[in-house]
């Protein structure tokens, strides 16, 4: 059997970018096939796939997920996808859990089912895999992430991460050109979306409460040095602790940035450019996941919950199904410097931990 080290020395070599996923998903594919599960490829017209293994017994359909995208970066000048989230990781520990499962004849009830979710990166993987219906017969749904070295050592894990809703918007300004000398016949976007960054950067929510707003990009040019810029476009980031902020806040920037730049007669279209929801997790999975690593690792091994300021699209599938049981968890891997540096690596020895973790899980609910 192909090892989990083995599994991730492959996908690691073929970053690609969301919903470009083909030759991840091809790897993935041809290996669930090999093991025995029934696999659906190309899932609602995407790089997803569905596996599944029936254990032909009464019992919940229990469902595990991975993402597969990379990231796409310029490093020394030169646009290319890196594995940067671990995602290679993530795909590789389910994919060598479910092979291990299936071995092992650990299903005895129920069904485990297998989503490979592409485009994480982009907000928009799980809500395709939600239209295609993937989730319509999940009882229980459990996803991982890697974590970052201050949070969370090799040889330990969480049994629940706590991701806040993220928004990004981007606002065009549109304002009037007109020659520099005559400021006054135009109406200048450039100023108009340098007004709307301070009105954002002036809204606040209560100051209990974990939120933050951000201009993080600023595009402006009239293509000349001498004529007043008649549009501009500028990103910013939301995020907010819960489903329930995130809307008052969205709300206060997008009427910051409307009003503000018509105090000098210009006018903003604001677009979502991604948007992806607060973390809904069940008490009965978090412990479900808690008796797993304890019995991994020891129970000294079981770190407390905790809350993060990143996104995770997982948890469209926990607000679109509110019925489900969905559980997510932070793997110890000593990572360095952080997700998302171009530079990010980890200790390898953590990837079998968390195939036991999920084998686990799964082994308490349907085997």
């Amino acid at each position: 059997m192909v090892t989990v080290f083995e599994h991730y020395a492959s996908l690691h070599e073929m970053p690609e970018l969301g919903f470009q996923e083909f030759k991840t998903s091809a790897y993935i594919s041809r290996h669930l096939k090999a093991a025995g599960f029934r696999v659906e490829d190309n899932f609602n017209a995407t790089t997803g796939i569905v596996a599944v293994l029936e254990s032909g017994q009464p019992g919940p359909t229990l469902a595990l997920r991975a993402d597969m995208d990379a990231l796409g970066h310029v490093i020394n000048g030169e646009p290319c996808a890196r594995h940067t989230c671990g995602h290679d990781a993530h795909s590789s520990v389910v994919l060598s859990a479910a092979q291990e499962l299936i071995a092992e004849g650990k299903i005895k009830r129920g069904r485990l089912k297998l989503l490979f979710q592409p485009a994480e990166e982009l907000g928009t993987g799980a809500l395709a895999m939600i239209a295609g219906g993937a989730i319509d017969d999940v009882d229980m749904l459990l996803g991982f992430h890697l974590r970052p070295a201050e949070e969370c050592a090799v040889g330990t894990a969480i049994p629940a991460v706590n991701y806040s809703a993220c928004v990004t918007l981007e606002a065009t300004v549109r304002g009037q050109t007109a020659h520099a000398a005559r400021p006054h016949l135009g109406i200048n976007a450039l100023d108009a979306a340098v007004s709307a960054v301070q009105a954002v950067n002036a809204v606040h929510l209560a100051p209990g409460k974990s939120w933050s707003v951000k201009a993080t990009r600023f595009l402006c040019d009239a293509g000349v040095t001498n004529s007043i810029p008649d549009e501009a476009r500028v990103v910013f980031d939301l995020r907010a602790e819960a489903n329930e902020e995130m809307v008052q806040l969205q709300t206060r920037v997008e009427r910051a940035i409307r009003m503000s730049v018509a105090a000098s007669g210009a006018t903003a279209d604001v677009m979502i450019l991604k948007a992806m929801p607060a973390a809904e997790i069940n008490d009965e999975m978090t412990l479900l996941i808690a008796e797993a690593i304890k019995e991994v690792l020891g129970e000294e091994a079981v770190m407390p919950s905790r809350a993060t300021p990143g996104s995770e699209d997982f948890f469209h599938y926990a607000v679109q199904r509110p019925d489900m049981k969905a559980g997510f968890w932070g793997l110890g891997t000593g990572l360095l410097p952080g997700l998302h540096h171009p530079d990010m690596h980890f200790d390898l020895n953590s990837l079998p931990i968390g195939v036991k973790i999920f084998k686990s899980c799964v082994t308490k609910v349907l085997g």
